[in-house]
């Protein structure tokens, strides 16, 4: 299925949609084929079914520079489909146009802010879960109280840049969005460089024996730590 499109004021947005049942008629935005002009919400066929509505929305996104097929968005999406999800894997404007540098918070937050706003569209009055790798889990946390997340997923959050121990410990995002109400799952490397948040930054913090920043592998153990946390918050 080919990824559909959300425009912001920072540009267009691309997801990727699996998983849920949607009617057809439920489907934020232009109905136009997916090479038709960018809408606020998705453009193009997402999915569609005359069932029933999907459990949760689970928005994921990549980390600076990366894209929404790193191996743990993966594994994060393959939980939130085992347990009946809407999964959208998001490509931000600026990773869209080719830049590797998300810019200024601000403006990624505000977009990202929007790229929900559309999806929670394609399924009104379910709980959304939204999370995402490295720079996108920081982005998840500090949106998490502005669009009403449940909950976050944190996966290979960065504490701080390697190397740089005098460097702001970057916790505080992690207790933004709990402090706002959201329930949140950090998942990181034993051998992360840019460190692994404490117990008291999340309500879980688990960690993989043997991985990276990158947690490319053990997926069938993050797919089962989700899966095994998300029914607790939803």
């Amino acid at each position: 299925m080919e990824p559909v499109q959300i425009q912001t004021e920072g540009g267009i947005a691309e997801v990727e949609l699996d998983g849920g049942l949607l009617s057809r008629d439920g489907r934020a935005g232009d109905s136009s084929a997916s090479d038709g002009p960018a809408s606020n919400g998705p453009v193009g066929d997402g999915p569609a079914s005359d069932g029933p509505a999907p459990r949760f929305l689970l928005a994921l996104t990549h980390g600076a520079g990366g894209s929404a097929a790193a191996p743990d968005l993966l594994a994060a999406r393959d939980a939130g489909l085992r347990l009946g999800g809407l999964v959208a894997r998001v490509t931000q404007p600026y990773r869209v146009r080719g830049a590797r540098a998300p810019g200024s918070a601000e403006r990624q937050d505000a977009a990202w802010a929007e790229v929900v706003g559309a999806l929670r569209e394609l399924a009104p009055g379910v709980p959304l879960v939204q999370g995402g790798r490295s720079n996108g889990a920081r982005v998840a946390c500090r949106t998490a109280t502005a669009v009403g997340a449940r909950a976050v997923i944190a996966l290979a959050f960065p504490l701080r840049p390697p190397q740089r121990a005098a460097a702001p410990d970057r916790g505080d995002e992690l207790r933004m969005a709990r402090a706002g109400g959201a329930r949140v799952l950090v998942v990181s490397g034993e051998r992360d460089p840019f460190g692994i948040p404490g117990t008291s930054d999340a309500d879980r913090v688990v960690v993989v024996p043997g991985e990276t920043h990158a947690l490319k592998g053990h997926r069938a153990i993050i797919v089962a730590v989700i899966a095994g946390w998300l029914p607790t918050v939803l």
